[in-house]
């Protein structure tokens, strides 16, 4: 059975983390898989802690991060770098995603889809609880000024925390990959477009937990930078790689765990 590897970033999970860790052991295990699972975790909350003391005597669960926190994107690529697997990805740690929903993942990847992302957009989706009226109305807003900055053309769900790859296109992405905070996974999806990789939208079950940590006009600013941030990104090593014939193998990661 193929090798997989799951990278959690969790940030402010303390009290969910345990039973995150348990429902995802359970799923791989009932499949079959072998398996690693990372749980990337920064700051001072007991989130690390809390995932470390689960993880105690099982070798394929294990937990990177520090007190400093270093944002989602950073903690995902730190994971990603460090894995094994021959499929990677990650999930979300609040569980808005059952792990089950991998099971709509996985057959793409026979297709020879290089990338293949969770979606609340797609025809197949499910979404069991909606966000708020203004939520939605944001991301219907997003969506266009994604379209218009980054042109990200065919993909209706950029932000979905359920994202696999194989290996080898886990490794081209995120040694390029610089973005720490959440538009991170614009930026991977861009990536996968300069690399002429394949990517597959794949329709999930989704429920919103009602989380209301995020706040609409600090993040609106924050996002909108990171995303011009993308949009004037340049990618030299790759422009050079591909100029010399060389491989990605070649680009050091964009910074180290």
């Amino acid at each position: 059975m193929t090798g997989l590897s799951i990278i959690i970033p969790a940030y402010n999970e303390s009290a969910t983390i345990a039973s995150t860790l348990r429902q995802v052991r359970q799923y791989l295990e009932s499949r079959g898989f072998q398996y690693q699972v990372i749980v990337s975790a920064d700051g001072t909350d007991g989130t690390r802690e809390a995932a470390a003391k689960f993880a105690a005597g099982d070798p394929r669960i294990s937990v990177i991060g520090s007190a400093d926190r270093g944002g989602k994107g950073r903690g995902v690529r730190n994971g990603i770098l460090q894995s094994s697997g021959d499929i990677v990805g990650f999930i979300d740690a609040d569980y808005k995603t059952p792990i089950e929903e991998l099971d709509k993942l996985l057959p793409w990847f026979d297709r020879d889809f290089d990338v293949v992302i969770g979606s609340r957009k797609v025809a197949d989706a499910q979404v069991c609880m909606s966000q708020p009226v203004y939520r939605r109305l944001g991301s219907r807003v997003f969506h266009c000024v994604i379209q218009g900055l980054i042109g990200l053309s065919g993909i209706r769900d950029t932000q979905c925390g359920f994202k696999f790859f194989t290996r080898a296109a886990a490794q081209q992405i995120f040694r390029l990959q610089r973005i720490d905070g959440y538009m991170f996974d614009v930026e991977i999806l861009r990536l996968a477009k300069l690399l002429n990789l394949r990517v597959k939208e794949a329709g999930i079950r989704w429920r919103d937990d009602g989380d209301s940590r995020y706040d609409p006009i600090v993040g609106t600013f924050r996002n909108a930078r990171e995303l011009l941030r993308i949009r004037r990104m340049r990618y030299e090593q790759l422009e050079i790689v591909k100029e010399q014939g060389g491989t990605i193998d070649q680009i050091p990661p964009a910074s180290a765990a």
